[in-house]
């Protein structure tokens, strides 16, 4: 495994994160995370030179917190940098940033918490926070002892992003980074910003939900079999952002031992400004062939979710997006008639705007779910 720079903490990385959003679980449910197998995983990550463990409040329902209590257990806590979030949408008031993070150190059975993020930072959130006082919290929660560094998780567009970063003196952030995403949410011009002010930079969604990693359609595997190195599309999504000196750690989101092998193996692989120029050319290729064919930029992040009328946003986009990405229309039209609750089916939408305005990737959700049903509905 290589290393690097988490800005100026210095403390040292592992190339590779590993993100606890989507751990496996049993019979489909969240909440229920297989953890004998999950343990194995992650257990076998650390084994493999992974130093950097990332969870949140929110993550499997709650779960994910406790699950990490046990499974780095046996020494295996102490061997990385475990990183967790204040779930900023809940709080309220200034007594809120304490509760919280006490309820995560217990929840972690940790005594300290080694990096430690406000949660999904977008202007409205951060605005609110600034206000209740959350940087007095921070730097109380440094000098105690409860938190070793401080960050903020962001979705939002690049000029909050560059005040967020000038407001206080971070130690990292988390950033969406792949390469189909360079203009999204903070995006290249957020990246250089932040590494130009000495932060560390984690980077989410290198394979972009998972979609950058799926075996591609005839002519985008054609691009790919073109190039020289041979790759496999998480290989070659993963490399791209480690190709990044900025960077410092890139998460994914693993849920088997053959995932762990590959990436952990890219990550021990790929170091700064290595790949050709041929290379990169390949992968924009690839990006333009991609950009023709998606038609909603949803990363299944979930942030739209628990929606009140029970559409399951995430995979209705995913659906409609693998249509036209793959060009299947029979196998989409059945997964979303058949494969699909009809309780959670885009006709379900009420149109409330919640989903909206909780999107990172600014999607009008609505409209777009109404297209969604009326496309897939479609006989094949």
């Amino acid at each position: 495994m290589l290393y690097r720079e988490l800005g100026r903490t210095g403390a040292k990385v592992s190339a590779l994160g590993f993100g606890c959003m989507r751990l496996p679980v049993v019979g489909g449910r969240e909440e229920d995370i297989d953890e004998p197998r999950a343990t194995e995983i992650l257990r076998y990550g650390i084994d493999q030179g992974i130093n950097y463990i990332d969870t949140a409040y929110p993550y499997h329902k709650g779960m994910s917190e406790p699950f990490l209590a046990r499974a780095l257990g046996r020494g295996y806590r102490e061997e990385v940098l475990l990183a967790t979030k204040l779930p900023s949408w809940n709080v309220n008031t200034r007594d809120d940033f304490d509760r919280y993070l006490n309820e995560q150190l217990a929840r972690l059975e940790t005594e300290v918490i080694d990096c430690y993020l406000l949660h999904n930072i977008k202007r409205e959130w951060w605005d609110r926070l600034y206000e209740l006082g959350v940087l007095d919290f921070l730097d109380r929660a440094v000098r105690d002892g409860r938190v070793r560094f401080v960050g903020f998780s962001f979705h939002d567009e690049a000029e909050p992003f560059k005040r967020i970063v000038d407001a206080f003196d971070w130690d990292f952030c988390q950033i969406q980074y792949n390469y189909m995403d360079e203009e999204i949410q903070a995006g290249r011009e957020g990246l250089a910003y932040a590494a130009e002010k000495g932060l560390g930079i984690v980077v989410m969604e290198p394979l972009r939900g998972g979609s950058l990693a799926k075996d591609p359609p005839p002519d985008l595997q054609a691009l790919w079999d073109a190039a020289s190195q041979k790759r496999t599309p998480a290989e070659w999504a993963l490399s791209w952002v480690l190709d990044h000196p900025e960077v410092s750690v890139v998460l994914s989101g693993m849920n088997s031992l053959h995932q762990v092998e590959e990436n952990a193996r890219i990550a021990s692989q790929t170091r700064p400004m290595s790949l050709s120029p041929e290379e990169l050319k390949t992968i924009d290729r690839v990006k333009e062939t991609f950009r023709l064919r998606m038609r909603i930029p949803c990363t299944s992040c979930g942030y739209c979710l628990p929606c009140p009328s029970g559409v399951n946003i995430p995979r209705i986009f995913s659906i409609y997006n693998d249509r036209f990405i793959y060009g299947d229309e029979r196998w989409t039209h059945l997964m979303y008639t058949i494969g699909t609750n009809a309780d959670e089916r885009a006709d379900r939408c009420e149109g409330c705007g919640g989903c909206e305005e909780a999107c990172p990737q600014s999607i009008a959700v609505p409209e777009r779910l109404r297209e969604c049903h009326d496309v897939l509905m479609q006989p094949y």
